[in-house]
């Protein structure tokens, strides 16, 4: 079959569409006919590649797909060949004390599909059949496979981690970023007030159309400076992080007394300078939030049937435009989400 894959992490001269091995189900799996497949800032971390990261290649990339059910391994009940369905991209053991006590993503052998495992930018997918959830019936395969990853992660960090409250102002950053789109309706959605940074007026405008009650242009605005303006130097209750070094130091200053940072990425760099008399004296909580559980995605799927949650789709292309997709991630040239179709 044919996929997005690489044989050697590098620039993006090392993506290709290389002819590898159909899968077949095993027992407890399923076989996915793939439809669509959705782009994440996280398919140019696995190119690069960083210390530990362990794959075997050739790797295929892709966490977000939807598709057909083409085969079903032994051993499956609830689904069958036909099914439209959305791929769950956290993988934990499915045996663990946390993974059977719905905490999968705290599972000591958690895996994202397309990070850890091969992914599903391919004709098609192979994954454990409790992966698979009903594709709602109002999106197309595209839209459908815009979801996962983005809005898993921005619920979990919102309503489990940070526990984002009603009436309560949260600063949100790089709205435009599929992370951002997805955080942005959520927070919206749980009846906070939303500050939302992005890097042009066009996109600050598509922020406020999603729910963003204030904007703040970073290419042209100190954030911080903004941020205190618009709440009276008193601060955020919440701040959404996923750019890392380059924001972080401010974002700590920018959360008002006893507010939370949490953060899910470090897009910009993993190791910014933390000043932790900000920590200690205002008594900020710092969170870390990775992915969601199977429970976070079928809420959020709930919602997105209902219309209330929505995926933002940039742009479609072929899966042979995978390594100019990568660009457009990497240059932040996009709105939402790049979905890719065999």
């Amino acid at each position: 079959m044919r996929a997005v894959a690489m044989r050697a992490h590098g620039g993006p001269e090392v993506v290709e569409i290389l002819e590898v091995p159909e899968p077949t189900a095993g027992p407890g799996q399923a076989l996915v006919r793939v439809k669509a497949a959705a782009l994440n800032h996280l398919d140019v971390w696995v190119r690069q590649g960083w210390p530990g990261l362990s794959l075997h290649f050739p790797h295929v990339f892709g966490s977000d797909v939807a598709g057909v059910v083409a085969a079903i391994g032994s051993g499956v009940e609830g689904w069958k060949v036909g099914d439209e369905v959305v791929v769950n991209p956290a993988l934990g053991c499915g045996r663990c004390e946390r993974c059977l006590g719905g905490a999968e993503n705290l599972c000591r052998h958690f895996a994202i599909l397309g990070e850890h495992v091969p992914g599903g930018q391919a004709e098609w997918l192979v994954v454990p059949a409790r992966n698979l959830c009903a594709k709602p019936g109002r999106l197309t395969f595209e839209e459908a496979a815009a979801v996962p990853l983005t809005f898993m992660t921005a619920w979990h960090a919102l309503v489990v981690r940070a526990a984002l409250r009603p009436g309560e102002t949260i600063l949100i950053h790089a709205a435009g970023s599929g992370v951002g789109v997805a955080a942005v309706q959520i927070a919206r959605l749980l009846g906070a007030r939303v500050i939302a940074t992005a890097g042009s007026p066009a996109k600050l405008e598509k922020a406020r159309a999603l729910g963003a009650d204030e904007g703040i242009d970073y290419e042209r605005q100190d954030f911080l400076a903004e941020v205190k303006r618009l709440t009276g130097r008193r601060g955020v209750d919440v701040v959404f992080e996923h750019v890392g070094k380059k924001t972080w130091e401010k974002s700590l200053l920018a959360a008002g007394i006893g507010g939370r940072i949490v953060t899910v990425g470090a897009t910009t760099g993993h190791d910014p300078l933390t000043d932790l008399r900000h920590v200690f004296f205002r008594q900020l909580s710092v969170l870390g939030s990775t992915m969601g559980t199977a429970a976070d995605l079928l809420q959020v799927l709930a919602f997105v049937e209902r219309g209330t949650l929505r995926p933002v789709i940039d742009r479609v292309l072929p899966l042979a435009d995978a390594r100019a997709a990568q660009g457009l991630l990497a240059d932040r040239a996009q709105f939402g989400k790049i979905v890719l179709t065999p």
